[in-house]
């Protein structure tokens, strides 16, 4: 039980991720088998790798119901979520921009900036060895 749901382990040893608002309508139950070491029901839905799990046999709301395959060829069915943004070109742009800009910022008679923020830690730990250091 976590601050996100809970996972349950299945019969066959793999595990399966209970969602919060599964495991928050129907704490008392988990808690309550945890507590008991009493095996509960569940329903569980494998999507690729991944395993859902909830209460059979437990009246659903109706606005809470997912779409559930029963067989591989519904899988193909099911609409596939957008992939997450990895990368906001205007924003690596405008990034790289104030990079270029604050190159002319560094003495050019010393290290690059991020080159003595690197030696000031290699000194700092350095300091921190000797202090580990019996003489």
């Amino acid at each position: 039980m976590h601050e996100y749901g809970a996972t349950a382990r299945l019969e066959d040893g793999s595990l399966a991720a209970i969602p919060a608002a599964e495991f928050a309508a129907h704490r008392p139950t988990y808690v309550s088998s945890r507590d008991k070491r009493k095996p509960l029901e569940l329903r569980v839905v494998r999507l690729g790798r991944h395993a859902t799990a909830s209460l059979a046999g437990v009246a659903r709301d109706p606005d809470a119901i997912v779409a559930e395959p029963s067989s591989t060829e519904q899988l193909d069915e099911l609409p596939v979520p957008e992939p997450a943004m990895r990368t906001d070109i205007a924003f690596e742009m405008r990034l790289g921009a104030y990079l270029r800009e604050t190159e002319a910022w560094a003495p050019p008679d010393r290290p690059a900036p991020a080159e003595r923020h690197f030696i000031r830690k290699k000194h700092r730990a350095d300091v921190f060895e000797a202090r580990k250091k019996t003489t």
